[in-house]
């Protein structure tokens, strides 16, 4: 199996290779992270890139197969959380230039369940500020282009999310979506965006915001 077609693998199929070890977690990650270095730089998908955390993840993830712990459902499946959620000692700016340099100091409750089920985090991707238009950019990290044309948009609020899947930088991407927020982007990019019922996933903290 080739560099491409790993990156382009199902999630369930890296599940199934990482239960085996027939690819390792590391492996996986350590490819997509090439893969993002050399495309994110024309999509501008990811806005802060976590690698050293992924890396530390996906041995995690191996180590519990190794030692047949229990297996949480995602064991080392790559994904990225949306700028909108704070991740703890993560540079989290909710697209806005107030909160340029913020460092939250606890996770939002979807991260810390993605945590839980296992997942690698390569890193935030972009976002506008706060989430509150429908095309991706903003004044600290500029514009996420529309994969296919890059003179078209990715949509928004969770663009980022989108053209990273989309790129094959990550199986799996966090959204959120207050008002299309998800299914504009998946519908503009070519990409499957699920948005949850309302009260699915709490929203906390309190400096959270939902897109």
């Amino acid at each position: 199996m080739n560099k491409v077609e790993i990156c382009f693998m199902s999630a369930y199929d890296m599940l199934e290779k990482i239960k085996s070890q027939e690819i390792t977690s590391l492996e996986i990650t350590e490819t997509i992270i090439e893969r993002i270095e050399k495309i994110n730089p024309i999509i501008n998908a990811y806005c802060t890139p976590t690698f050293e955390i992924a890396r530390e993840m996906a041995k995690k993830a191996d180590e519990r197969v190794k030692k047949s712990e229990d297996i949480p459902p995602l064991n080392g499946i790559p994904t990225s959380i949306k700028d909108l959620l704070p991740v703890k000692g993560v540079r989290t700016t909710f697209g806005s230039k107030i909160y340029e340099h913020h460092v939250p100091d606890e996770d939002a409750i979807a991260v810390t369940r993605l945590k839980e089920a296992g997942c690698v985090i390569l890193g935030k991707t972009n976002t506008p500020e706060f989430g509150f238009k429908g095309v991706t950019d903003n004044l600290i990290f500029g514009v996420t282009p529309n994969p296919w044309n890059l003179e078209r948009t990715s949509g928004g609020s969770s663009g980022g999310a989108a053209a990273s899947v989309v790129c094959g930088m990550g199986p799996l991407a966090q959204g959120s979506d207050g008002g299309g927020s998800i299914r504009h982007p998946a519908c503009f990019c070519g990409a499957y965006g699920l948005k949850p019922n309302f009260g699915r996933v709490p929203i906390y903290p309190k400096n959270f915001h939902s897109g």
